[in-house]
């Protein structure tokens, strides 16, 4: 009776054993760790199978694992038995598998997740979500370069799924979303308490060649380099200093895209209100020069205070060349104040104006009439130009060269850098022009010659030729031309030949041309004068006297 008993109870077991659900493989099972040897678990997963674990398996990527005999695990099943008879089975991939139902859940739900950042591949990082290996790019550390992610390594974190593909087994997370959010929010929160106008302090976090990024405490603003000084700034770190604490003043908010414009120097008085009674017109202040351009330079008078002094103000003399030549960069100057405009903050100034007009100080030296000196600086077409004092040019026009020589002839005469002397005939303070002569040196030889001669005076002159036109003569080194028409009032006494050089001749000054310098003289006009004169003294027509009686009667007379 009771091993009929016995019998029964053992099929009955049996027949439980055969009924339960054996786990199927590629699933993941509950198992007990009942022994850890030789750097392995051995976990009981039930149903009479046995399987081992690698510890490792078991720790976060760079922490130690921390199991203990008796444990609970969820392991996964490979395969029910291998060739020593024992269930191969896997916690990491019940951990993977376990994370990706996890994770696949919060991808949907928009959640974040936890992980850890644990080894850099390429273009970025892995990270350990709990099981599951997911990729970082790089740019989506954080919201700005990352140079060193060494601190960040083995920090659990949140992170957002950007893209997951379970069948790939993809996953690529972001960190710099989670700051991007958390920044926003605490942007809005800070922006929430600010108000254009009003002066907070921050501190400089960057400097660019444009201006400084001021934290105000969890939010930047720009401090723009024109809003540093109301001096010009060449470069925010001439005034600026990364980790230095400012006082700035809220310029802008910019509600939509959170951007704050922030200001130094407004909360400085501005220098531009009292300009107009420190710097009145024509008055000569000391600066220093703080910037050259092509068109001129820039001059500070005070800290927030600059004129320009145009090129065409630099100099009374250089009139084509850079301002880089006239003055340099930190130079101090005396500049005179031409004009100030307050509404577009401009102040207009002069360096020629604080010396004197050279030509003003020519002018009074150096009368008309006087001699100067000088080196031919450039010869064109028209004349020359003498360099004089004060670094000015005086200019001697070709008809001002010579009196005997054509100007095109006489300049031929000179080269650049001869030494010459010359008379100023002229000077134009105005047009700064200055007229010199050089023919007038020795003074004006026919002027002289003929000022007492008149036309229809009697001269007499001397033959210094004999040609087949006529006689060269000379009166007082001045040249002159008769010709043949002119020899006689008689056509046969109209003969060259009989006169001789050295011959002195009495003659009548028929014309007097300044302009080519010669006289008009005639023989035969002072025969006609003669008779006229004689005929008018000792006869007349009702007289009845022959022409030779009054002639003899003249001559006897005489």
């Amino acid at each position: 009776m009771a091993q009929t008993t016995s019998m029964e109870e053992f099929e009955a077991l049996l027949q439980e054993s055969f009924e339960m659900d054996t786990p199927e493989e590629g699933s993941v099972v509950k198992g007990k760790i009942i022994a850890i040897e030789a750097g392995q678990a051995i976990i009981d997963v039930g149903y009479k199978m046995e399987g081992r674990v690698e510890l490792k398996e078991f720790a976060n990527p760079g922490e130690a694992a921390e199991v203990t005999v008796g444990d609970e695990v969820e392991v996964y099943l490979r395969a029910a038995e291998n060739a020593r008879g024992e269930a191969v089975i896997s916690r990491e991939m019940a951990r993977r598998e376990e994370a990706w139902d996890r994770l696949e859940k919060a991808y949907a739900d928009d959640q974040r997740v936890e992980g850890a950042i644990f080894g850099r591949v390429k273009g970025g990082f892995t990270v350990d979500l709990g099981g599951a290996v997911a990729f970082l790019p790089g740019s989506q550390v954080d919201v700005r370069p990352v140079r060193d992610a060494g601190p960040l390594m083995g920090l659990k974190q949140p992170f957002q799924i950007l893209k997951m593909d379970r069948r790939r087994g993809n996953i690529v997370v972001s960190r710099r979303a989670i700051l991007e959010e958390s920044r926003a929010e605490q942007r809005a929160e800070v922006i929430g308490n600010l108000s254009e106008g009003q002066a907070v302090e921050g501190v400089v976090k960057n400097i660019t060649e444009y201006g400084a990024f001021v934290d105000l405490g969890g939010v930047d603003g720009l401090l723009h380099v024109t809003d540093m000084a109301w001096r010009r700034v060449n470069h925010p770190s001439e005034i600026l200093a990364i980790g230095e604490t400012v006082k700035v003043q809220v310029i802008k908010i910019n509600k939509e895209t959170h951007r704050i414009s922030l200001g130094m120097k407004q909360l400085q008085d501005d220098p531009w209100d009292l300009v107009g009674a420190k710097y009145p017109l024509a008055s000569v202040h000391k600066g220093r020069v703080t910037n050259i351009t092509d068109y001129g330079a820039f001059v500070e008078l005070e800290p927030g205070v600059e004129g320009l002094v145009h090129v065409s103000e630099m100099s009374w003399t250089k009139k084509n060349v850079h301002p880089g030549k006239i003055v340099s960069t930190s130079q101090e100057v005396d500049v005179m104040v031409l004009e100030i405009d307050g509404a577009k903050r401009r102040v207009s100034l002069g360096l020629k104006q604080t010396m004197r007009n050279p030509w003003e100080v020519f002018s009074e030296t150096h009368p008309e009439g006087t001699e100067v000196e000088g080196e031919v600086k450039n010869i064109t077409e028209f004349g020359l130009f003498i360099g004089l004092e004060g670094d000015i040019d005086g200019m001697v026009h070709l008809s001002d060269l010579s009196w005997d020589e054509r100007g095109e002839e006489a300049i031929q005469n000179y080269r650049k850098g001869d030494m010459v002397s010359a008379v100023v005939s002229e000077v134009d303070v105005e047009k700064e022009r200055i007229s010199l002569s050089i023919k007038a040196l020795g003074g004006d030889k026919f002027a002289d010659a003929i000022g007492g001669v008149k036309r229809g005076s009697i001269v007499t002159v001397e033959v210094t030729a004999i040609e087949d036109g006529g006689i060269e003569v000379e009166y007082e080194g001045m040249k002159s031309f008769i010709r043949r028409s002119d020899l006689s009032r008689d056509r046969a006494d109209q003969r060259p030949e009989r006169f001789s050089v050295a011959d002195k001749i009495d003659v009548r000054v028929t014309n007097i041309d300044s302009k080519t310098r010669r006289l008009g003289l005639s023989i035969k006009a002072r025969e006609i004068a003669e008779e006229k004169e004689a005929v008018e003294q000792y006869g007349s027509s009702d007289s009845g006297a022959s022409l030779g009686d009054i002639l003899g009667a003249a001559l006897k007379s005489e």
